[in-house]
């Protein structure tokens, strides 16, 4: 079939306005798809490629966390067909590699191969002169139509709506993920989430689903305490007005928690959520600092109170598992995710919903595309 025209999200330099562009998407070649995207949320990560704190060269289409219909498949295609719903995974899963083989596809070998082409090397966007465009971790959602390699594709059940859907390839899965499989929060304890962005919010919502009783929310945005209670916060500490944070989490906690997450992505925080752990406990880095960025902690306590510092990438997803799963909690009502839609967008409407996500507005912006 011919190429196709779509209107796409597009950062031509660093530090520079991002671009709504009309570009051209080839067709599927061996193993790949070609997707009608539905529905793209607007994640952080996306802007953090065109500021540098992460390194993939423009020019970019955006885009990672979206969901949508299979309207062609590439030879050699068995796991997918035409008319298929599907979410993005902006990490690629080889299946093969020693990662994928001991149940771990979020570090796959391949994805860091795939962090601005498909697998092999190439793209299938170009720009209206013919130049080819990167893509956002493999993926390049944040476009109408899309191809992608099947190792970054997951298909969902046709019931789900995809506007809810295309939050569970990133923030949903991360949040909840960092929870439930990297600290594998037990029922009854205590946790702390820093940041109560999409991710942060899932955090609560998977150290809920966990069986966590008390969760405190920190965060410097009064409305996003507001989205935590909502979320499943039983604590909420606006860190604008309490100059000891450290301090106010163990005051609510008998001495501190047991895990504690840090959803932002800053050194500074980090060291707070360590030392809000209890001896024995956990704390979780989960969002994506800058490259220069460090956090220090007493080497000391790492023996002595056996605290552990670790970090979950992609909520140390297994997509082809858990993508299924959260599908079912959100169908059994235990996992909120339509509440989680602040705001929705037309693509025209991008550089609007990335200054609300600058703001902190939402909770989490959507931009939704026309389906006809």
């Amino acid at each position: 079939m011919p190429a196709r025209s779509a209107r796409a999200v597009v950062c031509r330099g660093l530090d520079r306005p991002f671009e709504v562009e009309t570009i051209r998407v080839d067709p599927p070649r061996q193993n790949e798809v070609t997707i009608r995207v539905a529905a793209c949320g607007v994640c952080h990560s996306d802007l953090s490629a065109t500021n540098g704190t992460i390194g993939m060269a423009p020019p970019l289409v955006l885009g990672h966390e979206g969901a949508g219909v299979v309207v062609e498949v590439g030879d050699g295609m068995r796991e997918l067909a035409v008319g298929d719903h599907v979410v993005s995974s902006f990490v690629s899963m080889c299946g093969h590699c020693r990662y994928c083989q001991t149940g771990r596809p979020q570090l796959c070998d391949q994805a860091a191969r795939a962090l601005s082409t498909l697998p092999d090397g190439t793209v299938r966007t170009f720009d209206a002169s013919g130049q080819a465009l990167s893509v956002f971790s493999g993926c390049g959602v944040m476009a109408e139509y899309a191809t992608l390699h099947v190792d970054n594709v997951v298909k969902i059940d046709p019931a789900m709506p995809l506007e809810s859907a295309c939050l569970i390839a990133c923030g949903v899965m991360t949040g909840v993920g960092a929870a439930v499989n990297t600290a594998r929060v037990q029922p009854g304890s205590t946790a702390a989430i820093f940041g109560c962005g999409g991710v942060g919010l899932s955090a609560i919502q998977g150290c809920a689903i966990a069986g966590a009783t008390t969760i405190v929310a920190v965060d410097t945005v009064a409305h996003k305490l507001d989205f935590a209670r909502l979320f499943g916060a039983t604590h909420t500490i606006d860190a604008s007005r309490e100059p000891q944070v450290v301090k106010a989490v163990k005051r609510a906690t008998d001495g501190g928690v047991d895990y504690a997450f840090e959803c932002v992505g800053s050194g500074q925080l980090v060291a707070q959520a360590y030392g809000c752990v209890r001896k024995g406990g956990t704390a979780v880095v989960v969002g994506v600092a800058a490259q220069s960025d460090t956090t220090s902690v007493r080497t000391a306590s790492l023996t002595f109170e056996e605290k552990t510092l670790t970090g979950s990438y992609y909520g140390s997803a297994r997509p082809r598992q858990d993508f299924p799963r959260l599908i079912a909690l959100y169908r059994h009502g235990a996992l909120k995710i339509d509440e989680l839609i602040t705001r929705r967008y037309g693509i025209e409407e991008a550089a609007l919903a990335f200054a609300d996500m600058q703001a902190g507005h939402n909770a989490r912006g959507v931009i939704v595309f026309d389906a006809s």
